[in-house]
Formats: C-alpha cells, structure tokens, sequence
C-alpha cells in the first residue's frame, strides 16, 4: 500500500482498520479442533487480528521454571499462514496458583493491612521484587520467542491494569517518592497542612499509605497518594516492557485502558504508552434515547485519542451483551454497527472484541462474544460482526486520520481526585464527571470535535477552551489558559474553579485564583441545595449571547462579585436573588465567561454552547440541522473529508444539510439535501478537506 499516513499506523504489518477479539485458546488445549474451526470463522468475519495470552500464564509455565511454548507456536504459526496477526500479552494481570503459594509475598495488601487470598484478577503488588523477578523472566521468554514472529504486530502488556497495595514494600516505595517530591519533612508537612489535628510528622517512618483505621483525612495526603499509584502502576509497566524493547525496541507496546477510570491518572501512564487502547462497555438502550451513554462514550474516546494526539485503538468491546452490567441487554438491530463506527469517528483504528468465543465456565462464561456456545456462524451476533467486518475492509483510507479540534474540555485527574475529597460544597453528590460530560453533550448535539485536555497540553489552535469545575488549579496552568484568552481565545468556566493549589490548599488570594483577572470576578461564596431544591437563572434583555427566558438551577449556587464582568444572567430566588450568576469579561483580545451555578436544563447548555461556538468560529464537522441525538464527527487526511452522521436518538431523524459536494461511503453516491437516518443508523460521507 503506497500512500501517505497523516499519523503512522499502530503496525506497518497491518495499515487497515483492525478488526479482531481477545481470544483464549488456552481454555481450548484438550481440544484442538477448535483452533481449526475459530480460523475458518475469523476469515469469514473478516477478522484480522486477535489479542491473545491475555491470561495464559499457567498454560505458558505451569511450574515454576517449566515452560510450555508449544501451544502458542502452533497457534502463531497458524495466524501467519491464515493472514490473521496477533497483539500478543504479557500475561502478568493475573498469576498462577503456584506463585502465590510459594510467594505470598506477591498477594496484594489491602488498605486494612490484611494480605489477601490468591484470586481474582491484578492481586499482586507492583512492588513486589519477586513479582517483577517472575515477570520480568515470562516477558524475557517471550520476546526472545516471539518479538520476530511475521503474525506478531504489538505487545499487549497485562490487562487493564487497577488497583492498589498497602504492604511494606508499598509503604517503603511511599516514603522514598515523598523523599524525591518534596526533600524536607518541613516540606512535606507544609504541603499537607499537617498542623491540622496535630498531624505532624516528626520522621519518615510515621508516613503510611491512607488507611480505613488510621488516617484518612489529610487531603494532600490522598492526593499523593493516588499520585503515588499511578507511579508504581507507571514504573511497574515500565519493567514489564524493558526485556520486549531489549528484544527488539520496534514492536509497539500497549496497555488497555477502562472507561474514565479513577484509581490511575492516565495522562501519566499514556506517556509510557506507544499506542492508546481501552475498554468500552456502554450500557446501550437503558433509555428510549442513547443519547446520554453515546455522549458519555464519546467523551471517553475523545480523552483517549487526546491523550497523544493520534488514533487509538478500541481494543475490547461487546458484540452483544455485557454480562456483568446490572442488566445484560441484547444490541438492537444497527447498534453494533452505529456504536463501532462511534469509536471511528472519534479517533480509533480498530474494533476490537471481548471476546472472540465464550468460554464454558467461570464469571464471563455469558459475557458476549462472536461465537456462542453453539460454535458456529448461523447466529445474529456473527452476521453483525461479519458485515461490519467487510464494511471496515474497504475503509482503510481511514487510518492515520486526525480529528481536527478548535474546543477543548480540562479534564485532570488531580482535581477529579480533589473535587471529590473536598468534602463540601455537597457531600451527597457533586457530580464532577456528569458536569463535564454535560458540558461535552451540548457540542456533541452541535457536531463540534472536541479534545479532551490535560493542564499540560498546548492551547494552540484552539479557540474554545471549557473549565467545568477546575477546582484544583496550578498557578502555572492558570497562566497559560489567561495568556490564551488574552491572545484571543474564548474561556467558558464555572463556579467551584481556581479553589486549590496543587497541594489541595486552598488558595488565599480570593476564587477563581490564578484567573479571577482574566474572569473579572470574585467568587466569595458556594451553597449546596438540596435534592429537590431549586432556584432560577434569568437572562438579562438584550445580552450579548442573545439567550432568553430563564432556567432551573440546581446543586450548587455560587455567590460572586463582578470586578470588571459584564452580568448576562441573574439568580431569580432567595437572599441572592438579583446577584451575577453567568457573566462576560473581555480580556486581552479574548473572553472569559463565569457559570456560577449548575444549571438543570440541557436546553440552557445547547444555546449557550451554541452561541459560543458561533461566537469563536468554532468548526462543526457538518453544516446542518442536526436533530436532537444525531451527532456529526469528523476526521480529516488534510485532503479529504470524513463525516460520520450518527442517530442515537432511539427513532428515525432526517438532516438537513447546508453544504454542498458531499458523497457516500463506500459507494460514492451523491447526498441529497436532506438525509435520512433510520433508528440505529449511521452514514459515512466525504468531502474534500475544508482549510
């Protein structure tokens, strides 16, 4: 294939949408008629790569020191003979029997100190020398093996990776990276505020991991240690790959990440990362309309193609249903093809499944899968699979492809971390990731790409910047977004912003912190409602937003003070009633816009947002009318155009477009005026590139 990537593909050896499962042939060792069987039925889904070893590492060392390659040989061997590749595993997310037996030093110490019982899946301690000894050897076996292997395309290190350890080897590993952090005792008091109930430490040996029975209260405390987490997590990935770049450094490396996952800051492991994959499990028909779960998955693929700028990889996700979801419910016609081209359209490269055959037994023996129980091809699931595994065939132009942003959404996971340790404004809910993703949902109804950044990316090229809840600001972070606005650019912000330093100390020069001059107002006060409990946002005549009427409030209403702002929008109720709630402030060359309260009613974000798009010049993907949950999304070559129209509204729609010189994919057909899209449905189109 001689054609120019605008972003190289995950592997040379496969320069296609991938299109494959996790598959475990070593649950089917006693019968191998099945490997026969699986290749046949992969080629005739259209199926190119698998992941597999996932969690073979009893099948591959069934004893300490007894290796068994034979399997995986003929396994590999079989693929490069069928044109089928593989993303091979390091099997260390779950380890066999025999270690924990003789190392129980390799089992997991849970916050109560208690060591666990082997089971489970990443029940060992990253810390672990002897855990790091045994799959530092596995991975060297393996690289050694397998790292020149025609069917071998990357490797898939571990499997979602989670999870904490609280032993003394942690505890050691704690000490000596708040050493590196902070130098002094002093130091570190300072930053944790220590003075607060006598919390002072006198030496390093009184520092502990935060504990259900010991201390839980010191919030800078929590924060590094969450920090620390993704550290050993970081540093124990990073042994994992040493011996496979050893081998050979041009094998691509990845770890699968989870849906908006919590306990790890992924902006730091992605660093660590060659290729981007996750794990995507939406719950679809919970609703009469999908709109709610497409727009939260959305925002999880756009945080993953952000996290380094190019495609990623979806490198699990469900053909039919998901098994341990509350409810386990079946795809409806068009939604296996719409939600796999959701993940295109936002950035992947690939669709990929958990998984490829059901297993027999144990906890995921119901969990979806392309071939059921009954191991053969005359089933709905298969045929859903198999026609979109030829639709992605003639649709490899796509890869490399970028999807070109001009708004972004801060999202970190310092000030997730923070926001929810706050412990007030509303300990019954406040609501910090629903927050953003409604933020994100009114430019996803309005087909606007968006990134999702960290405070460390660049503001180049955006014109759009979204703060929702940017609680735990760095002084650093908040000078760059204020020489953005000064420069041109447009801040959409809300209240609860600019609260804390990195530390979680609160700030002491009033709120927003580093960008109340850029915001031109004072935040002085925060109120929790009650569930139940309400008040109103009353837009003043003749605003420059031309917004009108008034809105529910909701959850938290802030107290401000305008030093500079411009009112738009007024509290209706209560003692504040009459007070700045949404507010304007020219700045430089540029905006800054101040939600002091959340607002209940999605129809206030979709004109706001709608307003502020037009006002910066945002980019939509698609001039249009689009109807409410049909979303438009875009990836660009810089030559040409693709625009994927999805209806996830949960009944028919028609778009009416406003531009002109659009065709259909694959066939190439000419677009009327106004399209239609069934329930379910999604359209490809292309155009040439716009500049």
């Amino acid at each position: 294939m001689n054609r120019k990537f605008k972003h190289a593909p995950a592997s040379p050896k496969l320069p296609v949408l991938m299109h494959g499962a996790d598959y475990n042939p070593d649950q089917w060792l006693h019968d191998p008629a099945v490997l026969e069987e699986d290749i046949r039925l992969m080629k005739l889904a259209g199926c190119n790569v698998m992941a597999v070893g996932i969690f073979a590492w009893t099948a591959l060392e069934p004893e300490e020191g007894r290796f068994e390659f034979g399997w995986m040989d003929r396994l590999l061997d079989t693929f490069a003979e069928n044109g089928i590749y593989a993303w091979l595993a390091t099997p260390s997310g779950a380890r066999p029997a025999w270690m924990s037996e003789k190392y129980p030093e390799v089992l997991r110490t849970g916050p109560n100190r208690v060591r666990n019982l082997h089971g489970l899946r990443h029940n060992h301690c990253y810390s672990s020398p002897v855990y790091r000894d045994k799959v530092n050897i596995m991975n060297t076996r393996l690289a050694e093996r397998y790292s020149s292997h025609p069917a071998v395309i990357g490797w898939h290190i571990s499997n979602e990776y989670g999870g904490e350890c609280h032993c003394s080897y942690c505890q050691d590993a704690f000490r000596e990276w708040l050493k590196e952090k902070y130098g002094t005792l002093d130091a570190l008091n300072k930053a944790w505020w220590a003075a607060f109930w006598s919390h002072t430490y006198t030496s390093w040996e009184q520092v502990e991991s935060p504990a259900p029975h010991g201390e839980s209260m010191v919030h800078g405390q929590n924060l590094d240690w969450h920090r620390f987490v993704t550290h050993q997590t970081t540093d124990f990935y990073l042994a994992e790959i040493a011996p496979l770049k050893a081998v050979n450094s041009e094998l691509p490396c990845t770890a699968n990440l989870m849906d908006l996952f919590y306990d790890l800051d992924y902006r730091v492991l992605a660093k660590a990362l060659d290729v981007i994959s996750w794990d995507a499990y939406p719950m679809w028909h919970k609703e009469a309309s999908d709109v709610g779960m497409a727009t939260w998955f959305g925002f999880n693929h756009d945080i993953f193609r952000t996290l380094k700028q190019k495609p990623f990889l979806l490198m699990e996700s469900t053909p039919s249903l998901t098994n341990w979801q509350s409810v386990s419910k079946l795809k409806r016609p068009g939604m296996h093809r719409l939600s796999s081209l959701q993940a295109i359209a936002h950035g992947s490269d690939s669709v990929q499944y958990f998984q490829w055959r059901k297993s027999r037994g144990s906890s995921e023996k119901f969990h979806g899968a392309v071939v059921d129980h009954v191991g053969h091809e005359h089933t709905r699931v298969f045929r859903d699979v198999a026609e979109l595994g030829e639709e992605l065939a003639s649709l490899s132009e796509l890869v490399g492809t970028s999807v070109p942003a001009e708004a972004a959404i801060l999202f970190d996971w310092d000030n997730r971390w923070a926001v929810n340790d706050a412990q007030g404004p509303r300990n019954s809910g406040l609501h910090y990731e629903q927050t953003v993703v409604q933020h994100y949902r009114a430019l996803w109804e309005q087909g606007v790409p968006v990134d999702v950044i960290g405070s460390d990316d660049p503001l180049d090229g955006y014109k759009l910047l979204v703060l929702p809840m940017t609680y735990l600001l760095r002084q650093d972070a908040g000078e760059r977004i204020e020489a953005f606005v000064r420069a041109g650019g447009t801040v959409a912000m809300t209240y609860w912003s600019g609260v804390v330093d990195e530390h979680d100390l609160c700030r002491l020069d009033g709120f927003p912190g580093p960008l109340r001059a850029a915001a031109g107002i004072w935040a002085e006060e925060i109120e929790g409602l009650h569930d139940g409990e309400s008040n109103e946002a009353v837009m003043q005549p003749g605003n420059p937003l031309g917004l009108e009427g008034s809105y529910r409030i909701h959850e938290l209403c802030e107290l401000i003070h305008t030093e500079g702002a411009e009112t738009l929008a007024a509290y209706g109720q209560d003692f504040y009633a009459g007070r700045p709630m949404l507010t304007l402030n020219r700045f430089g060359e540029g905006k800054v816009y101040y939600l002091a309260a959340r607002v209940a009613d999605n129809a206030f974000y979709d004109a706001y947002y709608g307003a502020l798009v037009r006002e910066a010049g945002v980019r939509r993907a698609l001039e249009a009318e689009l109807p409410s949950g049909v979303t438009a999304q875009l990836r660009t070559d810089g030559e040409k155009d693709y625009v994927f129209l999805l209806n996830f509204s949960g009944e028919a729609a028609e778009v009416k477009l406003q531009e002109q010189g659009l065709t259909l994919l694959p066939s190439g057909e000419s677009v009327p005026d106004t399209v239609a899209l069934e329930a379910n449905e999604a359209l490809l189109l292309q155009r040439r590139a716009r500049s």
